[in-house]
């Protein structure tokens, strides 16, 4: 009998999808939404994968009963199933420890925990922007390792069940790989592929490529049940009796101006070598489907949004020869490319330090995007992990980051500002009240920039030092630098009770300072 083939093609085509989304490292809510939407296409394709591999092994069965020597391969449909299974069950047990490591680990299952996705129940990803959990547990506890280790060894156990003579077919067939070469060619330092794959990678655009994983192990399940089928059909005449229209696109969500294609052809429960006369039309247009029944359909993208397109097949059932057409809607969609730009610490740039900036352009490759920037008497530079540097030097309200990449312009306006006055402290304190002990432990005047998150320090350039004792003359001394001179340890050794300190005019300067600023006064008193 002739099997229905499975359409591994479709785990092919959606991965394509996956990798372009995951070029989007700065995640807005939108490009969540479109990971989450690849990812409910992902599994909804798993669940037909799924039903699909259902129907097979009772028809390996049935076929195997014809003749006593084939009943090793009806033996052999329980170490498929197992397999598949516990591939299955390895993957999610590995997401839900994501998904807990990543925020949901509030000490047990609760309810708010969970939402619904269709029919289904789906854990909610609260912490689906962070990346901690991701990096943590796959990188650096070495599960991304084990993952492929184990995805390689369900790939052995499928080709396991094949006749020696048969190994190398069906190993062609089944579609778990782990692709070695590619972390290597990356413009980024990666430590290897679990690296290149989850290393910074926020647990929403992570989820697909899970759900890509079990499509990987459905389809292999299913190549692995459709090569036992067909050698337990060469001695079977089996009718085709229930039909399906099947579309198998390579993307399911295009940009504009790219074409949409997809492959469009009958799905059977049985199958029969004879002359079934199929003939397949999409949108009222024949197409000349090839020598396995396939059609090939494409229609370029001008506008955007969702697009719907109808699939009409006809057959003739070999046995009774009454003609059928089966028809079938589905649907894709269409959307732009788009620039996001943000500054990783705040909506400012300040002058003196290095500026961390995030830029990515989603749907197109990193070496595409050209960056620059104007105002503010700035430059960008890249990082070799992927990021950019902004060093400005002039105060302005008009700075822009400029993005251009193939069919996209974008830019972002940003303010310059000095690096904000740090405070003048001894120790913790601004002023008010010390004891004798506390204040001459004090080395001298430090400015703390307080709240602010650059990895940067300012320096005292100098102050006026005045002690005033209880019925006394005021006894000043002028200090350069922040720690205390000889004359000014000289004037804090005598501190008693009822003495007071002032610190006057207080300058420091700050990386980016042309000239020192001034800090103002602090005083003490000596109780």
């Amino acid at each position: 009998m002739s099997i229905p083939k499975e359409p591994r093609q479709l785990m092919i085509n959606i991965m394509y999808l996956v990798l372009t989304a995951l070029l989007a490292l700065n995640v807005s809510a939108e490009i969540f939404n479109a990971f989450e939407m690849v990812d409910e296409g992902l599994i909804s394709a798993n669940k037909s994968l799924e039903d699909n591999n259902k129907q097979l092994p009772e028809l390996i069965r049935t076929g195997a009963k014809k003749k006593a020597s084939l009943q090793t391969y009806a033996d052999r449909i329980d170490a498929v199933t197992s397999a598949s299974d516990e591939a299955t069950a390895y993957i999610d047990e590995l997401v839900e420890k994501l998904i807990d490591a990543s925020g949901n680990n509030n000490g047990g299952v609760d309810d708010d925990d969970y939402v619904f996705v269709g029919d289904n129940m789906k854990k909610e990803l609260r912490g689906k922007k962070n990346y901690d959990g991701t990096t943590r547990l796959m990188v650096d506890q070495g599960l991304g390792d084990e993952l492929k280790t184990k995805m390689m060894e369900y790939r052995e156990k499928f080709i396991a069940i094949a006749d020696s003579n048969d190994v190398a077919q069906l190993s062609a067939a089944i579609p778990i790989n782990i692709d070695e070469e590619s972390w290597k060619l990356s413009p980024n330092k990666k430590k290897g592929w679990a690296d290149f794959t989850f290393g910074h990678m926020p647990l929403g655009a992570t989820m697909p490529i899970f759900s890509k994983f079990k499509n990987d192990i459905k389809s292999s399940e299913a190549a692995a049940l459709s090569y036992l089928a067909n050698k337990v059909g060469t001695t079977t005449d089996v009718v085709l009796d229930k039909f399906k229209v099947v579309s198998a696109p390579k993307k399911t969500y295009v940009i504009k101006g790219e074409k949409f294609e997809t492959d469009v052809f009958l799905s059977a429960s049985a199958g029969s070598d004879s002359n079934t006369g199929i003939t397949i039309s999409v949108n009222g247009q024949s197409m000349r489907p090839d020598a396995d029944g396939v059609a090939k359909f494409s229609q370029t993208a001008t506008s955007v949004g969702i697009k719907k397109y109808n699939a009409a097949i006809t057959v003739k059932n070999p046995t009774t020869e009454e003609v059928q057409t089966f028809r079938s809607e589905f649907e894709y969609e269409v959307g732009e490319r788009s620039v996001a730009i943000s500054a990783s610490k705040m909506n400012v740039f300040y002058i003196g330090v290095d500026n961390p900036v995030e830029i990515s352009a989603a749907g197109v490759a990193s070496n595409q995007v050209q960056v620059s920037m104007t105002g503010g008497d700035g430059q960008i530079t890249r990082n070799s992990d992927g990021t950019y540097k902004v060093v400005v030097k002039k105060p302005t309200t008009d700075a822009k980051v400029n993005v251009s990449a193939p069919g996209m312009t974008a830019s972002k306006t940003f303010r310059v500002k000095k690096i904000p006055n740090p405070v003048p402290k001894l120790s913790a304190k601004r002023g008010g009240v010390m004891s004798p002990g506390e204040f001459k432990a004090q080395q001298g005047v430090r400015p703390d920039l307080e709240n602010f998150d650059f990895d940067t320090k300012c320096n005292i350039v100098g102050y006026r030092l005045v002690r005033v004792a209880p019925r006394s003359d005021a006894e000043p001394n002028v200090n350069r630098g922040g720690k205390y001179n000889a004359a000014s340890q000289a004037l804090v050794a005598k501190a008693k009770p009822g003495d007071r300190y002032f610190f006057e005019d207080i300058k420091c300067k700050c990386p980016g300072d042309v000239g020192p600023r001034d800090l103002g006064n602090i005083s003490f008193n000596i109780r």
